[in-house]
């Protein structure tokens, strides 16, 4: 049946969770590709001998081959666009670096995508700040409180925050530090948030 293929490549997508991403089906986008030449071909045949022989009992099949070609295009659209939104809320999750596990699943494309991506968001956060740049991927949620407690599981020596006072991180330390200065360390994995 026409645009079958197609459909079930949309069907596997909305079966993932948003935040999933699944491994990209180059099979049957090339399946799809070769449909929508088939169908092309077969109607340019028809077309000719549509205007050669006058035969108007083919517009109806044409017309049906021409609305598949149309809906397996929009199909593999939607397919690829949600791919690279899916994509682009993965750089905003994992940051600049994504894990192997999701690198796998993605094209080379897609792959190279995520480079350009990265870097004018890069160029962006930058630009912003009075020179200073500002990274705008952290607190995408406002956090309940500018102060956190934390712990430290790691010594890693003094630490300086805005106001120009030095704290000693040593290991089982815990300090009450603003958030968006710790969460880099957080991420290292020097600190712990402590939930009270």
């Amino acid at each position: 049946m026409f645009c079958e293929k197609a459909m079930e490549m949309i069907r596997e997508l909305h079966r993932m969770s948003d935040g999933q991403l699944p491994a990209f089906n180059e099979d049957g986008l090339r399946q799809v590709l070769q449909e929508m030449e088939a169908l092309y071909e077969q109607n340019q045949a028809d077309v000719n001998e549509a205007k050669s022989f006058g035969r108007s009992d083919l517009i109806p099949s044409i017309k049906l081959r021409h609305c598949c070609l149309l809906r397996n295009q929009r199909c593999i659209t939607a397919y690829l666009y949600d791919r690279l939104l899916r994509i682009r809320a993965l750089r905003w999750e994992y940051g600049s670096v994504l894990p192997a596990n999701v690198r796998f699943h993605m094209s080379a494309e897609e792959v190279q995508w995520f480079g350009q991506y990265k870097k004018s968001l890069a160029s962006f956060m930058r630009s912003l700040g009075e020179g200073e740049g500002l990274d705008i991927t952290q607190d995408i949620k406002p956090p309940k409180s500018l102060y956190i407690q934390v712990r430290c599981l790691k010594d890693h020596g003094e630490f300086e925050i805005e106001d120009g006072t030095v704290i000693l991180l040593k290991k089982n330390s815990q300090h009450f530090l603003p958030r968006w200065k710790c969460e880099q360390l957080i991420r290292q994995g020097i600190l712990e948030h402590v939930v009270s």
